[in-house]
Parts: structure tokens; sequence; C-alpha cells
């Protein structure tokens, strides 16, 4: 089957969403909205702390809000990049209010700001402790009801259609590679339709799911930054995976932890032992709050020297009814395993969290591949750097969104759908039965990943994963191209991608720089510099 959209968006998050609603009320034409589960379920939702911008002008200023995310960045950040997400954050916070989406305010009328991990000031955004489900709600309302945006659940994106699949080599050093959309799977029917478009957007959140714990969904696999990557196109910076400092320590729940926010360390929240000894004073004069590389290691640092399998965050010296209105959904998440975090310690230990890196964009969000454009964590737009700032994702997405939607929409005019694009083609395939082999293989990656490629590095283990990776690829690619596609053999395609491409990236970067340490070049984080 085919079909025809002006605009194919896939991914439902934030990004996709903004992009969707921006190019929809443009009247520019059609929009499809692909997400491969349910419109709920995307990393957005899981976001708790907020998001960033300077909004009170008494107090702080985009100079600092810049110095903080390039400090954060370890001055890789393309200060471009940072320039154009901080000046235009209050914009895009307009833009999500006009969306319906509510903040915290005080009694005042004024936005109830929480300061995190590397911030100079109170500038982050919040909705209680589930700001991310609370954007999300907005947005989902907004777009549900529009009527020019067509929402295409539990579908899967296979791959981009590129010159590739009209039978013209592609390689590499191709210099106008064109996407004419995509190959879609309707797991209703089993049949991968296609999909053309004038302008593709990539949308597909992160990389989580394919470390063994994860603050993620199981739906972060990558599938995006894989899919551009087989395309030809241009990918960056993989090697810096953030692992989020605090999420609860539950063995019962892996894929995804539960996240202990950052806000909550602003809120004067202290790591300690689980003997009570605080220990972020040997690390870096901003103890608790210093950005999330510096903390994620010097938390494994301290499991490794006492064998512990999790450290502590400590908030009972709070005003218990404080904590409790500021985390009720912690308060009761914690509870659930009996914890009162108004009297007790949280358990906490570090997890994959957020891919700094991605598909290579310009300010406008354009990738290496004409007519595609990547927002959001799939995309590598130079902001993060070496290491993102806590909350600065979400408005990097509702920004870079606003900056695609406005070029493609100049520009889409100037492009006509490919007629001469093939259906996808699977004859002599059978259905895949053997559904136990990826099952293993995924949780085959996800111990590769966490083992040789996780918080601290080496390169003898950087090689070991680059060489089981290797073999897990060509065992699969076999696999699909006998089978029918499905989306635990796509993803699990998707999953090895990615991890590749983070361990040779890794490789390659002969330092030890922001989210990326390793024991043969250390430059120890934690070192007073």
């Amino acid at each position: 089957m085919i079909q025809k959209y002006d605009f194919l968006v896939i991914g439902s998050g934030v990004a996709g969403m903004s992009y969707a609603l921006k190019v929809a009320n443009s009247g520019k034409g059609s929009v499809a909205l692909v997400c491969k589960t349910t419109l709920e379920e995307a990393n957005t939702t899981k976001a708790q702390g907020g998001i960033a911008s300077v909004t009170n002008l008494m107090v702080d200023n985009f100079e600092k809000h810049i110095e903080d995310t390039m400090i954060a960045g370890d001055y890789i950040s393309d200060p471009a990049a940072v320039e154009q997400v901080v000046r235009n954050a209050p914009d895009g916070i307009r833009d999500l209010l006009n969306w319906g989406v509510n903040f915290d305010k005080k009694e005042n009328g004024d936005f109830d700001l929480h300061r995190e991990g590397g911030h100079s000031e109170f500038r982050i955004l919040h909705h209680a402790d589930d700001t991310g489900a609370e954007i999300q709600r907005g947005l989902m309302e907004a777009v549900r009801n529009n009527p020019r945006i067509t929402v295409l659940e539990n579908h899967f994106a296979v791959e981009i259609i590129t010159q590739h699949h009209l039978g013209i080599r592609v390689t590499r050093r191709t210099p106008d590679i064109e996407c004419f959309g995509a190959y879609i799977l309707n797991p209703e029917t089993g049949k991968v339709d296609t999909y053309l478009s004038k302008v593709t957007l990539m949308a597909t959140g992160g990389t989580g799911a394919i470390y063994a714990t994860t603050s993620n969904p199981n739906i972060a696999t990558g599938d995006g930054i894989a899919m551009v990557y087989r395309a030809k196109g241009k990918v960056k910076d993989m090697e810096f995976v953030q692992f989020h400092p605090t999420v609860l320590f539950n063995p019962r729940e892996t894929h995804p932890a539960y996240l202990i926010t950052e806000a909550m360390r602003g809120y004067g929240g202290i790591l300690r032992l689980p003997n009570g000894e605080e220990f972020m004073q040997k690390y870096d004069e901003r103890l608790s709050l210093a950005p999330r590389d510096i903390v994620a290691r010097a938390i494994d640092r301290e499991m490794k020297i006492h064998g512990l399998d999790h450290v502590c965050l400590d908030v009972t010296h709070k005003d218990p009814e404080q904590t409790k209105h500021h985390f009720p959904n912690i308060y009761a998440k914690c509870l659930q395993i009996g914890i009162d975090i108004t009297r007790e310690f949280i358990p906490v230990a570090p997890s994959a969290h957020y891919m700094c890196g991605g598909i290579q964009v310009n300010l406008d969000g354009q990738s290496s591949i004409q007519r595609l454009y990547a927002v959001g964590e799939c995309s590598c737009t130079g902001l993060h750097g070496g290491n993102r700032l806590a909350s600065n994702s979400l408005i990097e997405a509702v920004v870079y969104a606003d900056a695609a939607a406005k070029h493609s929409m100049e520009v889409i005019d100037q492009y006509e759908f490919n007629d001469k694009v093939p259906e996808w083609n699977d004859e002599g395939t059978m259905s895949n039965e053997e559904k136990v082999l990826i099952a293993q293989d995924v949780k085959e990656v996800n111990q590769i990943m966490s083992t040789y490629v996780g918080i601290v590095r080496s390169d003898l283990r950087l090689h070991r994963a680059w060489e089981r990776l290797d073999l897990l690829y060509e065992e699969t690619e076999h696999l699909f191209k006998r089978v029918k596609p499905t989306k635990d053999i796509c993803e699990l395609r998707n999953m090895i991608n990615v991890g590749y491409l983070i361990t040779r990236h890794a490789i390659e970067r002969k330092e030890s720089r922001g989210l990326h340490y390793t024991i043969d070049y250390p430059k120890h984080a934690y070192d007073k510099k």
C-alpha cells in the first residue's frame, strides 16, 4: 500500500508533536505522525525534573544560561546552537503554554522555579515531579484536536527511502542523498507499507534501552539514528551517553528504572553512603549539585570502593510536608517498595539516561540527507557537547522543532512526491518463529553495553564490545533477510547499530572528555581543575 503525506513525522514525543503542530497550522499540506506504540509512550513522558528557560530577569540572564551549558558540555558544545536554544527558550515556553501545558506557579502568579545540577540560578519550570508527562498530555490533546494531523499509532518505521531504493548506489560520500519517505510496518496487517513524503522529520527519541538498566522506556532503541546511519547520513558524538546519577535502586525494575529527579538534589537532597557518610566533597566543590557526569562517576567509584550496589539520597532533613508537596510521585513510588522518603534514605544508582549525540543537524534541524530533518534526542545539534546540562533537552526539542518547521515550510514547495519508489519486497521470506533468539540477543546487547561501554571505559573493554556486536550484527542481518519484518527484529537491528556507533566513536576519542571517561586516557572529572 502506498500513502502520501506532505510532512511525515516519525516519533511522537515533544519534538515530533511540536513540529507536527507547527507545520499543520501552516496549512502547507497534510501531516502524518507515526508512533511505534501509543501516543502516550515516549521519552518525554518520563522526564520528571523540568524544562530550562531564563524567566526571572531580576537575577538570571541568557549569558548565565549559556555559560552553564558550555561548562556542562566541557566546552565541546557548538556556541551557535547554545545561543539559539537559550535565547529562543522563552518563546518555546510560550508555545507550550499556548498548547495547554501547565507549569507550577507561586501564589503571586510567578513560575515556581527549581534549580538543578550545573545551573547557576533557579530557572527550571516544572509541573510537580512529572513535568514530561504534563508536556506530553498538553501536546497530545492539541494534536488529537488538530484535524490536519493523522496519528498512526502502533506503526513502526523500518527504513527511510532514498535513491538506494531506486537502484542507485549510495555511499557515505554521495553528496546529494535525498529522503522520499519511509517504509513503515503495520503490525496489524504484518505488511510494510510505503509512505511517500515531501519532507520527513525524524523524532524517534533516545537509545537507553540498549543498556541493561535505563530510565528510558523499552521503546528507546535508537531507531531513527540507526535508520539514518544505514541510509549513509551523518551521525556525531555517539560516545557521549549520559548516565543519570540517581535512579531508584530496585532490582525488580530495570526497564525502565524509576528516575529520582535532579530537582530533588536542587531541593537540598544530599548524597550519602548507606552508613550516612557524605562523599561528594571528595570529588567536586559543588557537592551533590555538580553536573551529572561528575556525580555519576563519583557514585560509580564509591560503589566499587565499598562493594555496594547503590548509594543513598537523603531528604530526611527537609520539611516532610514540603517534600510530599514538591515530589508527590516520587514519595508515592518509594512508599510502594516500603520507603518513606521523609524518614528514610532513598537507594539510588546511576542508569543510562540520555544520548547527547545522534543524527548531525544544522541550526535549522536539517540532516546531511536532503528533505530529512531530525529533532529531539535522536539529533545532535551541538547544544549538549560532552554532557547535557539538566533540563536543557526538552527546551532544545521545542526550539529546534520550531526552526525545522520554519525551514521546511519555506522549501516544501520545491519538492514533489517520488512516484518511482518501489513497494517493499518481502517475496521469498518467511514468518519468524525464532523469537527466543531475538529476546536472547537483546539481553546480550544490554549486557555488552553495560559491561564494556558504560560509565567507565577502556580500550580493552571497547574492543571486546566491538567484536561481540559485530558477531551479533552478522547473525541478525542474516536472519532479517530471511524473515518478514517484525517490530522485534527491527528494534534488535537498530540496537546493534547504535551500540556499534557508540563503541566506535568511543574508541576514536583518545581522551577523557565530558561523559566519555576511559582509564587509558584518564583526566578524572572529579580531579580539582
